[in-house]
């Protein structure tokens, strides 16, 4: 007939069709050991092309998250440490008094040689710091110094036993304070200089001082 298309024509083409799609599946599945030595190196190079650019996604390190330490600033050129304050002439006064403790008693006496009570306070002053120039009697240093209450008295300032609770009553005997109760005065014979509390005295002594 005309219009058909006879049965030996039509098979070729079929069989061509599924010659081409099976060599496809064929080329796809194969294995490289299958390929000869120029298809097999051309797939490994091919190969080596796409693996340097693969790894180097995973060569990257991640960024670290540990703390960086700061800086440390260079000290100042000119920074001069603090100091204590110096030395007050109280401080001084009531320093030199506690070394001369064990010297001995003379009556009269202005030396390490040998002290009475006001010898004793006249040389404090005069060896403090530049020095000081005062009376030589309790009597009259204490007229010298001005009166302060025991709260307001410093080490190094002086302390004087009247002879009653009046505080304008005479003057015999003088000390050099230390604090508290406690002062450093030239005593008796056999005794001399020494640390000793004044509180026995009670209220028959008073305070004075030339310095604040």
């Amino acid at each position: 007939m005309s219009g058909s298309v006879p049965a030996g024509a039509e098979a070729p083409k079929v069989r061509r069709n599924w010659l081409a799609t099976a060599a496809v599946a064929a080329s796809l599945s194969v294995p490289i050991a299958a390929l000869s030595p120029a298809a097999q190196a051309a797939t490994a190079s091919g190969q080596q092309k796409t693996t340097p650019a693969a790894t180097n996604v995973f060569k990257k390190k991640p960024k670290s998250h540990k703390a960086k330490a700061p800086k440390k600033k260079p000290p100042k050129p000119n920074y001069k440490a603090r100091h204590r304050r110096p030395e007050t002439f109280d401080q001084k006064a009531a320093a030199l008094a506690k070394k001369l403790v064990g010297d001995p008693y003379a009556y009269g006496g202005t030396s390490p040689a040998g002290f009475d009570c006001s010898g004793l306070a006249q040389y404090v002053y005069r060896h403090t710091g530049k020095g000081k120039s005062i009376q030589r009697t309790a009597e009259d240093q204490f007229l010298e110094f001005r009166p302060i209450s025991h709260g307001k008295a410093r080490p190094g300032d002086l302390v004087f036993f009247h002879t009653g609770s009046d505080p304008s009553s005479y003057v015999y005997h003088v000390g050099v304070y230390e604090g508290g109760d406690m002062m450093v005065a030239a005593t008796t014979w056999g005794e001399g200089v020494q640390s000793q509390n004044f509180s026995w005295a009670g209220d028959t002594v008073t305070f004075g001082t030339i310095t604040h």
